[in-house]
């Protein structure tokens, strides 16, 4: 579950300055007469001489108070950064890095691009943010919403008033920054939170109005700030991250598995086939990208599986679950008439439908240790 520790052990600035890549030392001049001409040797370079020195202050955000601030695209470029004491700021880092710690900020509205590591807040207080990341932490936070897109499972500990929705944003740099840092778009556990310290008869958190409006909650950049060049969209339908249900009560009992094999296309194929079935007024669930043995195939499939293992080697497999009264026929068709031409899997009526989704989604936590 990750380790946790006490306050009493934090470390305070500038102790969290985070620990930055280049090695920034003098590799000295060492000049030596030469026995034969009595000339200089030339200076050695060495290759921590050609990096570039980076300053720890590129990478804080410390003690801003009423402002807009951050960090725009291909300023981070993977490193790792802290946000700590801001208060009343609109923050925007559009930029993908390694991991990031947000400590003792009040009133704050905080957009990360994707992070490859942890998002952790630690002691903060009435914000709300947009979170891409591999793991998210809170602890001692009170009164966060968080529109999440996490590929492990979120934990929130000694934390209260905390809300959760799907990642609904968009930016042009954003699919590259997934990529850099490693992130599947189809890999989103926003509302799978482990409470780490619960209260017996309080909630500590909850789920945000399915209908919720993120430019609403955190604001997009003033156009008249830093970051007016940086185009912005908070509307669900243009989200890089699909929107979906989460572990909302699904409004039908009908379920259907529609899983697309490794491909050119692939990513471009899930979020047209999104397109068609939420057109019809059908619900995205849930998606998963994960890969697959020969022995998983088996398993999660069973009878047809025989016809799909050659397709498992060229790559991981998109898989969506789509709920409505009439949705396997509905999937049926649209796998016919528009991906006549790719190899996928739906499930075949609605009797087995239930069954394919939880032999493959069972399958992709235990692959993921959810």
């Amino acid at each position: 579950m990750g380790c946790f520790f006490s306050k009493k052990s934090r470390r305070k600035s500038p102790d969290k300055e985070p620990a930055l890549t280049g090695v920034e030392e003098d590799a000295g001049t060492n000049a030596a007469a030469n026995s034969s001409a009595g000339s200089e040797e030339p200076q050695k370079q060495y290759s921590w001489d050609k990096r570039p020195k980076v300053d720890p202050k590129d990478f804080m955000l410390t003690g801003v108070k009423d402002a807009t601030v951050g960090r725009k695209p291909g300023t981070l470029n993977g490193q790792q950064f802290v946000i700590q004491e801001c208060e009343n700021c609109n923050i925007y880092v559009f930029d993908h890095s390694a991991t990031i710690t947000i400590d003792d900020c009040v009133n704050c509205r905080i957009v990360l691009g994707p992070v490859k590591g942890s998002v952790f807040f630690r002691d903060c207080k009435d914000v709300k943010c947009v979170v891409a990341c591999q793991q998210f932490r809170t602890r001692d936070c009170k009164k966060m919403e968080v529109f999440l897109c996490c590929a492990t499972q979120p934990i929130i500990e000694s934390s209260t008033g905390m809300k959760f929705g799907c990642f609904q944003y968009y930016y042009p740099e954003l699919a590259f920054h997934f990529k850099d840092a490693g992130l599947s778009i189809f890999n989103n556990n926003w509302s799978n939170i482990h409470d780490f310290t619960p209260v017996s008869g309080e909630t500590n958190w909850s789920l945000l109005a399915e209908d919720v409006v993120v430019a609403e909650h955190v604001p997009s950049p003033d156009p008249e700030s830093d970051f007016k060049s940086v185009r912005v969209s908070t509307d669900a339908s243009r989200s890089i991250v699909p929107l979906t249900k989460g572990g909302r009560r699904k409004a039908s009992e009908e379920s259907c598995l529609f899983v697309f094999f490794a491909g050119d296309y692939t990513t471009a194929n899930a979020r047209k086939l999104i397109d068609e079935v939420t057109a019809k007024c059908f619900v995205l669930i849930q998606t998963k990208e994960v890969s697959m043995r020969p022995e998983d195939v088996n398993r999660v499939f069973q009878n047809d599986a025989e016809g799909l293992l050659e397709y498992i080697t060229k790559g991981p497999v998109v898989a969506l679950e789509l709920n409505g009264d009439g949705v396997v026929e509905a999937c049926q068709s649209i796998a016919k008439e528009v991906f006549s031409g790719t190899k996928v899997f739906v499930s075949e009526n609605k009797n087995t439908a239930s069954r394919d989704v939880d032999n493959f989604f069972n399958f992709a936590d235990m692959q993921m240790g959810l």
